[in-house]
């Protein structure tokens, strides 16, 4: 009984063995026997694929589907519809191999077909881009030659950081043109006018290239991302892409309220000098729009200044003082220039003397510069208190306490 166990496992061994023997003979043929021509490589492995070897008949039929020489047209046999259909039998008779490689041909084909979709797709987009880029180019050319102070423009985008100065030549050439032709163009304009006013940004951008560096902005965050990951070699999760492209939409209204903040401070920290040369030129004996034009020569440059610049315009090309005192107003924001100017308009609508008045303004202002300036210093030490206690208290424990411990320490030994 043990013994015939022994045999029949041994039949098996063998069986499998020179099966596997011949698998891997049949398989290194068709990697190629040198001296062994196509002809008969495909005889051996017809053999073998007659005796229900279906690893033979999927050889068999890559080998086939080989035969494209001249000599193989003469014998009147389709050999690339031969092996297809023996790579078929091969799979139906269970070689996953062979069931696998018509998924891939099956695929390959499929991809083939999205391929040239997609190359026929980036080819019309091409086209179209390039249309867009060079039907009005001359159009472009001619309206950024006619902006006035163009080179001064430059410079003062720069001032505005590294993001706003290379994105703007591409969103104000591709992007702003879009945006100007959508139809909540109103809603726009109504929602980033005022800001952009706050901010003294009127100058270097419009509401709709505002609008236009945020939609920009959802591409080029994603795009300088993938650069750098491919440009650094890293593995960042491509995951984060998406996440910068919402930063990039949020991004300007965040920099704009920056913006906004650090020009109402440097407003209110030129004010008390402003008003007082105000004061002082109008009781010399300048009216108003001199005394003005004299604050802005003697004054520091800066917001302020360059809000009574656009007043002094104002006023000469037409409009009247109160409507250049709430223009001011409105572009600035503020409950100090609203208060200043809507003494200024009351004094004007009653034809008093306005020396007075901003002598009075002025003292004001200087006792509330001196009020926040107290208020700022009592509350800066309650801000150093948290950072005093992380870092430098931990310090000072440790140079006292580590001399005392390292004597405890030795004592004890």
């Amino acid at each position: 009984m043990t013994r015939s166990i022994i045999n029949s496992l041994l039949v098996i061994f063998l069986t499998l063995f020179l099966g596997g023997q011949t698998l891997a003979q049949d398989k290194s043929k068709v990697g190629g026997y040198d001296d062994l021509d196509k002809r008969e490589l495909a005889k051996l492995l017809d053999e073998s694929c007659k005796k229900g070897m279906s690893a033979s008949c999927f050889e068999l039929g890559l080998l086939y589907q080989n035969f494209k020489e001249a000599k193989f047209k003469f014998d009147g046999i389709n050999y690339s519809a031969q092996g297809k259909k023996l790579i078929a039998e091969a799979c139906t008779n269970g070689d996953q191999n062979a069931c696998d490689y018509l998924k891939g041909e099956d695929r390959f084909k499929g991809s083939q077909l999205l391929l040239w979709s997609a190359i026929i797709l980036m080819g019309i987009a091409v086209l179209i881009v390039t249309k867009m880029m060079f039907q009005d180019n001359e159009q472009f050319q001619v309206s950024q030659k006619l902006e006035d102070g163009e080179d001064q423009k430059t410079a003062e985008v720069k001032s505005h950081g590294i993001i706003l100065q290379y994105s703007r030549p591409f969103f104000k050439r591709y992007v702003s043109p879009i945006v100007s032709q959508m139809k909540g163009k109103k809603k726009i304009k109504e929602k980033y006018r005022r800001k952009l006013a706050n901010s003294g940004l009127t100058e270097v951008l419009t509401t709709e290239d505002f609008y236009a560096f945020k939609l920009f902005l959802i591409i080029g965050f994603p795009v300088v991302f993938i650069a750098l990951r491919s440009f650094l070699e890293t593995d960042w999760p491509l995951k984060l892409a998406p996440v910068l492209g919402i930063v990039g939409f949020v991004y300007p209204d965040i920099w704009i309220k920056g913006k906004i903040d650090q020009r109402q401070k440097e407003i209110v920290s030129g004010m008390p000098f402003s008003v007082d040369m105000l004061a002082l030129s109008v009781e010399a004996g300048l009216d108003f729009v001199a005394a003005m034009t004299k604050v802005v020569e003697k004054a520091k440059p800066g917001a302020l200044t360059e809000e009574f610049e656009i007043m002094i315009k104002e006023i000469k090309v037409g409009a009247s003082r109160a409507e250049a005192l709430r223009n001011m107003a409105w572009r600035i924001d503020m409950v100090q220039i609203s208060s200043f100017c809507a003494t200024l308009i009351a004094a004007d609508s009653v034809g008093a003397s306005i020396g007075p008045i901003l002598k009075a303004l002025s003292a004001e202002i200087r006792q509330k510069r001196s009020a926040q300036v107290e208020k700022e210093g009592a509350t800066a030490a309650t801000k150093i208190l948290f950072p005093m206690m992380i870092f430098i208290v931990p310090a000072v424990f440790l140079m006292v306490g580590a001399p005392i411990i390292v004597e405890f320490v030795a004592g004890r030994n």
